[in-house]
């Protein structure tokens, strides 16, 4: 009952939340100098035109009306139409979604399985020199931006040592050599699915650079928090109580101190997805990653407020599940975690 009470609340809160987005991206994307009617039609467009345009997408309307109708479009599925592709906003999103959650699915598994144990080696060798790298790297990796660490990447990866592929999420012959039928969406997973391993080689190479970009972040925070809790826990009673009944180190760490201090860095892991989720533009765009990034980009340059309000709307969504879903696992692993 203590759950469901504290989803309902979490809810309730999280459609307030969308409310105030939807309303201040709303008001923010009318308020910029533009004239979307005219954009829609597109170049030489004639005043009559632009009006019937206007009237057709009910941008002659008071702003208060035109956000209820939008709103009201919204909760049945419908966000509209982009005003550069032509195309209803949700079509957009789902067919780019699938690149953007492949690309922060892997880069966030590189960032738990490379971030914890550092940081848990870290603590275990406090002061000493695997410490002091761990923590130089971590300040690295938080401080280093996303574009300027993807353009080193290229200059070094594929400019002077040719390993890896420059751009794109896979090569341009491929589709006439190894063409990939799409299931999911997914690549590394279609491929894998139909068998095709030549595909499924070219996507994953097409897929290192973007990741460790992407996963640079959240590597550097979750290093530098588990390193933290990890050492708050270490200094308990009954950690030193284990050791002087003789358990092996291993056990302690990984079993005793880690499930205690891993709360911490769960909250990280889960605003870094969130934050990567909106991070991930930047290493869309340095690496022509077809996602939406790239889609948000140029909606933002032409001015395309259907598909800023989508992807804004969409956005805070996703932020707002991630967290919720980071709620229920720490309670779930920590008992100490209150849901009141």
């Amino acid at each position: 009952m203590q759950r469901v009470e504290f989803l309902i609340r979490r809810l309730l809160t999280s459609l307030i939340v969308l409310f105030g987005v939807s309303l201040v991206t709303f008001a923010l994307a009318r308020v910029v100098p533009s004239n979307p009617a005219a954009l829609y039609i597109g170049p030489r467009a004639r005043p009559e035109e632009i009006a019937r345009v206007r009237h057709e997408l009910g941008l002659d309307q008071p702003l208060p009306v035109q956000y209820i109708k939008y709103m009201e479009a919204v909760l049945h599925g419908d966000f509209g139409n982009s005003i550069a592709t032509k195309r209803p906003v949700l079509e957009e999103l789902k067919g780019r979604l699938p690149a953007t959650l492949e690309l922060l699915f892997t880069a966030m598994f590189l960032a738990v399985i490379v971030g914890v144990p550092l940081g848990v080696m870290s603590a275990r060798w406090q002061g000493k020199a695997p410490d002091l790298v761990v923590r130089i790297g971590s300040i690295f990796g938080v401080s280093m931006p996303a574009f300027w660490l993807g353009l080193l990447l290229q200059i070094l990866f594929f400019r002077h040592l040719h390993l890896l592929p420059l751009a794109g999420r896979v090569s341009s012959d491929l589709r006439f050599t190894h063409p990939i039928h799409v299931i999911t969406g997914f690549y590394l997973i279609d491929t894998v699915i139909t068998h095709n391993w030549v595909a499924f080689k070219d996507v994953l190479v097409h897929l290192i650079l973007p990741a460790l970009t992407l996963a640079a972040y959240p590597i550097g925070l979750i290093a530098r928090m588990t390193r933290a809790s990890m050492l708050e826990v270490m200094g308990q009673d009954y950690i030193r109580t284990a050791r002087a009944y003789g358990l092996p180190d291993f056990l302690i760490t990984y079993v005793l101190a880690l499930k205690n201090a891993i709360s911490p860095t769960l909250t990280v892991i889960g605003l870094t997805v969130a934050y990567s989720l909106t991070g991930a533009f930047f290493v869309e765009v340095i690496f022509n990653w077809p996602g939406l990034g790239l889609f948000t980009v140029h909606s933002l340059l032409s001015i395309d407020y259907p598909a800023i309000m989508g992807i804004t709307l969409f956005g805070a969504a996703g932020y707002i599940l991630i967290n919720l879903a980071v709620d229920i696992v720490q309670a779930w692993i920590d008992p100490r975690v209150s849901l009141n």
